[in-house]
């Protein structure tokens, strides 16, 4: 009976693997296609000419390379101010008495209740008045309040869980907030961490909307604009619309297969919320 059910569990994996990835796939053949052909009426597991080339003649027809640079900039910059901002904040958090403690966790829910449009108004304000506006810092800038309140609270619920013996122990040895925070809190929480990374790089990477409102330069323009833009040149040139699919998704995949052995860690995220 064990193995029975071992086999349905595998199995049901192996099905719901088979279903995220093939889409996937599909993408991937349609960009070897000969430019200039519709996308295909049946199933194609794999073109009958595959056609490498229109990967090279995206980043001709638009400077992708150049795109792919500040997007890479942007990601490598926002991600690690993102973590030190935002496990500071939820280490604070943490350590503070339960009622102020409680209030700033009911603020941080609430944070997450206003709609992004409400606040690009008063960023574009906040970049005017600093000078940053047409730069790639008015795309990081967000980084240095932790990109989101999810971060806060997420660093907060994992140094909750941390017993608070082992960060009294070390203050009485004589260490520092900070010390405790770096040496004890940032080790434990190294799930929490990958979870972080992984979902800031996503979101600055995919970033269409603040590229359009706070950038005003070609140059500097992102790989998410860079899209839109082989798409407005020719909407119907479908190989070449999924091959720059392909060069915007495969950064992010290839992350998550980098750390994705830290999410089945038996400390992982998705064992977070049932731990003590």
């Amino acid at each position: 009976m064990t193995k029975l059910k071992s086999i349905i569990h595998h199995s049901l994996g192996w099905v719901l693997t088979a279903v995220f990835l093939l889409p996937l796939l599909w993408v991937m053949v349609a960009s070897l296609r000969e430019v200039g052909l519709p996308p295909p009426t049946t199933v194609e597991w794999y073109p009958p000419n595959p056609q490498w080339q229109n990967y090279q003649t995206i980043f001709q027809r638009v400077p992708m390379s150049r795109y792919l640079q500040n997007s890479l900039f942007v990601v490598a910059t926002a991600v690690p101010i993102t973590l030190i901002i935002a496990s500071l904040a939820g280490f604070g958090m943490s350590q503070l008495p339960t009622r102020p403690r409680r209030q700033l966790v009911y603020f941080s829910i609430a944070l997450l209740i206003v709609p992004a449009a409400a606040v690009w108004l008063f960023r574009f304000q906040i970049l005017r008045w600093m000078g940053l506006l047409d730069s790639m810092w008015a795309l990081i800038l967000p980084s240095f309040t932790g990109s989101n309140a999810l971060f806060v609270l997420l660093f907060y619920w994992t140094f909750r869980r941390i017993p608070g013996e082992m960060f009294e122990a070390a203050q009485l040895d004589g260490a520092t907030a900070v010390t405790v925070w770096w040496r004890l809190a940032l080790p434990l929480s190294r799930p929490t961490i990958v979870g972080v990374t992984v979902l800031t790089f996503v979101m600055y990477w995919s970033d269409f909307i603040s590229p359009i409102l706070y950038i005003f330069s070609p140059g500097n323009y992102t790989l998410a604009v860079g899209l839109q833009i082989l798409n407005q040149l020719d909407r119907t040139n479908w190989p070449l619309l999924m091959a720059g699919a392909v060069v915007m998704t495969a950064p992010v995949l290839l992350m998550f297969a980098i750390l994705q052995r830290f999410f089945l860690h038996d400390l992982s995220l998705s064992n977070l919320f049932e731990k003590n």
